[in-house]
């Protein structure tokens, strides 16, 4: 019955403006309205990334609670971890709306946020006061209009570190103008370098875009090492539009979801051939067969969003123990033992 409850609040959340559709269901996870499976687990499934322990590989990724709002309900609904955000020193607007767009016969979306959010002051103190069954990180982001955005980066990871199990170096979104500059090798160097002064103990992640050469692929891994950063997310949304069939695939913005798979998946692969770094595959995940293969390609965890907008959160559950099968049947005993055991097949 609660399945059914859930399509068909889907379908009338599809009839109205994307954005709006989103503020409305982060509504309803905070009165209750949310599918609560409790942790989904295994002996097979339980992962540790980065030293941090994990009920099982399969999280929630940065941009569907931008602010910390739902924190306690999400971690209920079955992932293994969340990682909320992105978080900016001084609280921001965004780009004009709209600037999130439904591609449902591409089962993808379009966004051009240029990262939204309440600013690290209130986020923090969300993230102080939240109670989470499940580890938390934070997406760190810069101010559109700071004159030094690589100090940004650090200035949050200060005021935000404390509260949460991982940090998520954010220079691959496409919505705010040359952030994805800081991607260059020397740029990011020096961006690291005053991030993990400012770190504490808390593990620091590097989320990249899918839009790279085998050369830049090569140089951030190399960059990424020399800064011993934890693990590294793979990959942001695409500025690439191959293929698409939806109306609005002229918008401008990061494109998700299904499109984003293969684009994706073939840059985790180029990356674990390169670094020992722990990965985290996220593009383009709608089904247990998909997460199964990011794994298999050489990542450690994997993270959902897009495909929550057509599966709703129930979705989570059948990933997890879908995964779950898949790697039974092929005799792993653990999300690690899978780990870049097909990587071949996408490099």
């Amino acid at each position: 019955m609660k399945r059914i409850i859930e399509q068909v609040g889907l379908r009338a959340l599809r009839q109205i403006d994307p954005e709006k559709a989103h503020g409305l269901a982060l509504t309803a996870l905070q009165s209750g309205l949310a599918p609560a499976p409790g942790p989904v687990t295994s002996e097979r499934l339980a992962t540790t990334v980065a030293g941090i322990a994990m009920p099982n590989p399969v999280g929630l990724a940065a941009g569907f609670d931008k602010n910390a709002q739902a924190i306690a309900p999400l971690s209920r609904c079955g992932f293994g971890f969340l990682e909320v955000g992105a978080a900016t020193p001084l609280a921001q607007p965004g780009n004009p709306k709209p600037r999130l767009f439904r591609l449902t016969e591409d089962a993808a979306a379009i966004n051009r946020f240029g990262f939204n959010n309440d600013g690290m002051e209130i986020i923090g103190a969300r993230l102080q006061a939240a109670s989470a069954s499940v580890p938390v990180g934070i997406n760190l982001g810069a101010n559109k209009t700071s004159a030094d955005r690589a100090a940004d980066f650090a200035k949050v990871m200060a005021h935000l570190g404390a509260y949460v199990d991982f940090a998520t170096v954010n220079v691959s979104s496409p919505n705010t103008e040359k952030l994805r500059d800081l991607q260059g090798p020397a740029a990011l160097a020096a961006l690291l370098e005053g991030v993990m002064q400012a770190r504490g103990t808390t593990p620091v992640f590097l989320k990249i875009a899918p839009d790279l050469t085998a050369q830049e692929i090569a140089d951030i891994a190399t960059v990424a090492r020399d800064a011993r950063v934890d693990a590294i997310i793979a990959t942001n949304t695409t500025l690439s539009r191959d293929g698409l069939r939806s109306a609005q695939a002229g918008e401008a913005g990061g494109l998700s979801g299904q499109p984003l798979f293969d684009r994706s998946t073939r840059v985790l692969a180029q990356l674990s051939a390169q670094t020992d770094i722990p990965l985290i595959g996220v593009g383009g995940i709608a089904t247990a067969e998909q997460a199964y293969a990011k794994i298999c390609a050489g990542a450690s965890a994997v993270q959902l969003y897009t495909a929550l907008v057509y599966g709703g959160l129930s979705l989570v559950s059948d990933i997890v123990e879908g995964l779950d099968r898949l790697l039974a049947r092929d005799r792993f005993t653990s999300v690690a033992e899978a780990t870049g055991s097909r990587r071949a097949d996408w490099t």
